[in-house]
């Protein structure tokens, strides 16, 4: 156990959590909604610093983050637990374990997964990943420093869902960020997560005003997100508020934990692939058994520059700086 960051104490031994819009108030012994931050003799802390339920080294492309080093592999590290509660959730059985309930935890320090990041060929650096890596906060906020300064790159997989003063202070040692933006409506967060809508809007912008690159993962539920009107405001917001070049992946849902729906029909996703491809300029498709929606061309003249298939992924008609080769215009948002 650590001692946790971004908490204050309250009368009758109880402390309140700041990492997160939830808030939390805890008695001794409770832990808060994430499961993992417990109250312990009037201090607040995190009982899965150095705790590890996955580590791997993976395709950047399967973050998903499309535009950010691609054709690279990257240290994905994961823990368990997760501030929301998804009803649909993909990671269930990481994202809704506990400590005591989790026997296959592994220990790992800070600097054990930054050897490991620095002694792999071919490895750009460390992503978190996997359950929810913002209640890891004390955590990866140490690797991330201690990756910085080895000038590894650094990513995270996050649902948004955090407070600005510790996002803030994240972002000098995060290069990349893949948010879940689940839906555009707070009914749809109260309800299938137990979380709210604006916080995570609000860390999009915090991070588009940082400069850092961002891709948001957005997975189509039928019947629940995929409203076409609703999906058109979700992708106006995003074109007016972080640009026309924000990339975007539609992910296909399958039934998984408390959700029963079907899984999402292809020809949706193919609708709203083309009713944000009128807006966005780079919107992908994902869990999808076609490559159709994962290929990346040049946004002004159509040119094939970036070809995928499933994770293996070929530079084709891209200069070094980043622009087509056919017409030479600049490629926006990406980084090779």
């Amino acid at each position: 156990m650590r001692t946790a960051q971004f908490y204050r104490k309250l009368e009758d031994g109880k402390v309140q959590c700041l990492l997160c819009p939830h808030l939390c108030t805890l008695s001794e012994g409770k832990t808060g909604k994430c499961g993992v931050r417990r109250n312990v003799n009037a201090d607040l802390v995190s009982e899965i610093y150095g705790k590890v339920s996955a580590i791997h080294y993976d395709p950047i492309e399967k973050k998903p983050l499309y535009h950010f080093h691609p054709g690279n592999i990257i240290l994905s590290i994961g823990s368990i637990g997760c501030n929301l509660s998804c009803s649909f959730c993909q990671n269930c059985d990481i994202s809704q374990a506990s400590v005591p309930g989790f026997p296959w935890l592994k220990d790992y320090s800070p600097d054990e997964i930054v050897q490991m990041a620095a002694g792999h060929d071919n490895n750009i650096g460390i992503a978190f990943t996997y359950n929810e890596p913002t209640i890891s906060y004390e955590y990866i906020l140490e690797i991330a420093r201690l990756a910085n300064g080895l000038g590894m790159k650094t990513a995270m997989v996050s649902n948004g869902y955090i407070n600005r003063e510790p996002l803030v202070r994240l972002l000098p040692f995060m290069d990349a960020f893949n948010i879940d933006l689940k839906a555009f409506r707070d009914d749809f967060y109260k309800v299938q997560t137990g979380a709210s809508l604006s916080p995570v809007l609000e860390t999009l912008k915090i991070l588009n005003e940082a400069g850092k690159h961002i891709e948001i993962t957005n997975l189509i539920i039928p019947g629940l997100n995929d409203d076409p009107a609703v999906f058109s405001e979700m992708i106006d917001w995003i074109s007016a508020e972080l640009g026309m070049y924000t990339v975007l992946h539609l992910s296909r849902y399958f039934p998984h934990h408390k959700l029963t729906i079907g899984p999402t029909p292809v020809d949706t996703l193919r609708d709203l692939f083309a009713l944000a491809s009128q807006k966005l300029r780079y919107v992908y498709l994902g869990n999808v058994a076609s490559n159709r929606g994962q290929q990346t061309r040049c946004a002004e003249c159509g040119e094939l520059l970036i070809e995928r298939a499933g994770y293996h992924t070929e530079l084709r008609n891209i200069t070094p700086d980043t622009k087509c080769n056919k017409c030479g215009s600049p490629v926006q948002n990406l980084i090779l």
